[in-house]
């Protein structure tokens, strides 16, 4: 299978190049960070698509419903669909009436400096967790077309995904984007063909399908841990960088929220292809020790060799278009809220060569973190939980209420992400993140009481 390894190295290698003549555009941080505010429809929305299609989607959510039945699925796609709405219809218009260059922005409009570096401090990890799943996935795709073991085909997964980001900027990011949400697609819905050809037809797929694996909710499990696996994608994502991003960079606030729910909608169309190839195809493969590696077994032991290429690209567009976000996501608020206000004066340029620093910097940090145990899909669990409790309390106070001041939030943050490294690591609970929502709204209402109220800087 080496020509199909050739044939994914010259993908990457092609959208490097068109990143790389993209690039040239950036003059400014606002370039960089944001396309210069000037994204359509048609690049908002494959871009909030891409972005949100992941390594957890593709090869993550697939291996989970082979394992776990239907229930392995509510993050993806239903969940983050929801996210994706959301979006749309609560924060999209107001965040872009702000003018913001990152969600860092929003919490130094509100609250003042050093809530904006709490906040992002609190944010960075995430992304960082997030683009380190991104990493480990493309590591497991490239172990799972070649003969190159997981532990060389991660660190090299690596070094093109810090190139790649690195170059580009949110332009390039978006303009790529497309590209890979049109391989994405033809490659999914051509290994669902595929499937279903081989087991008989619809009909004979669906007989395949056993119906003890269609509970979508997970029967043994607490109310307290359903809730737990809905709110995660769902509140812990609504406010990451990365969507925030596209939202900022589209050309209006009428683009930023009408892509919101077209992203979603293909989202779900899209997403819901690798959740029904793991129920009707999980008896094509029989037992896989890593269930990471089911969609990719299952692609390569029913598409034709040409039909297998795109399906290989299909899988690096999903991780290529999402990890460039979470790093470009995590190298914004590193550079743009917590470096930059202790340097003043410096120029356009500087700030450019500042982010691609960050960009380096933690790229470096998520391979560390690609190299841990445990598959996509627990990685990005992680990434969307940690910090985000605090981040929503406080970002819903800050755009829709006056209520609360600067101590407020940044106890409200910290806390946010004490309470879940707390339940989720050293006590244990099945569900940390209901543990951290609770905990950091009862912090700031309780400090807001005491606290003089905050008149909003913008609107």
């Amino acid at each position: 299978m080496n020509w199909v390894l050739t044939g994914v190295i010259v993908y990457v290698l092609a959208q490097l190049a068109v990143g790389l003549y993209v690039s040239r555009r950036n003059k400014t941080e606002t370039d960089y960070l944001l396309a210069g505010r000037r994204l359509g429809y048609v690049m908002v929305t494959m871009s909030v698509f891409a972005t949100w299609f992941g390594a957890e989607t593709c090869i993550g959510s697939a291996g989970a419903v082979y394992d776990e039945g239907l229930s392995g699925s509510r993050a993806d796609p239903f969940g983050y669909t929801i996210c994706l709405l959301v979006m749309g219809a609560l924060f999209a218009v107001p965040l872009y009436r702000r003018q913001l260059t990152t969600l860092g922005d929003l919490f130094r409009q509100r609250y003042g400096g050093g809530v904006e570096k709490i906040a992002a401090i609190v944010i960075i990890p995430s992304s960082v967790i997030w683009a380190g799943a991104q990493i480990h996935a493309f590591g497991q795709v490239v172990s799972a077309i070649s003969t190159i073991p997981v532990a060389v085909s991660i660190p090299a997964a690596a070094l093109v995904v810090i190139v790649y980001t690195g170059s580009g900027g949110l332009l390039a990011d978006a303009v790529t984007d497309v590209l890979q949400g049109i391989v994405l697609i033809l490659g999914l819905f051509a290994t669902f063909i595929a499937v279903f050809v081989a087991l008989g037809g619809p009909s004979a797929a669906v007989a395949q399908i056993d119906p003890t694996r269609l509970n979508l909710f997970g029967s043994e499990s607490s109310i307290f841990e359903r809730i737990e696996a809905w709110a995660v994608p769902i509140f812990g994502s609504v406010l990451a960088q990365e969507l925030v991003s596209r939202t900022l960079a589209a050309r209006d606030e009428r683009v930023a929220q009408r892509s919101a729910f077209m992203g979603a909608g293909i989202y779900l169309i899209v997403g819901s292809l690798p959740v029904l190839i793991a129920l009707a195809g999980s008896s094509l493969v029989g037992k896989i020790e890593e269930p990471d590696q089911f969609l990719p077994t299952v692609a390569m032991k029913l598409l034709h060799p040409a039909l297998y290429v795109v399906f290989a690209g299909a899988l690096i567009s999903a991780i290529l278009s999402t990890v460039d976000s979470a790093l470009l996501a995590a190298a914004a608020l590193a550079s743009h809220n917590v470096i930059l206000p202790v340097m003043p004066g410096i120029s356009e340029r500087g700030k450019v060569r500042l982010a691609r620093s960050c960009v380096i910097a933690f790229g470096v940090a998520a391979y560390f973190f690609a190299i841990r145990e445990g598959t996509v899909h627990d990685k990005v669990e992680e990434a969307s939980a940690f910090g985000s409790a605090g981040i929503l309390i406080v970002g819903v106070f800050a755009m829709f209420s006056g209520y609360g001041g600067k101590w407020a939030a940044g106890a409200s943050l910290l806390v946010g992400s004490g309470a879940w490294l707390i339940a989720n690591f050293q006590m244990g609970l099945p569900y940390p993140y209901l543990c951290a929502l609770a905990a950091s709204l009862v912090v700031y209402l309780a400090i807001a009481a005491i606290e003089p109220n905050v008149t909003q800087t913008s609107t």
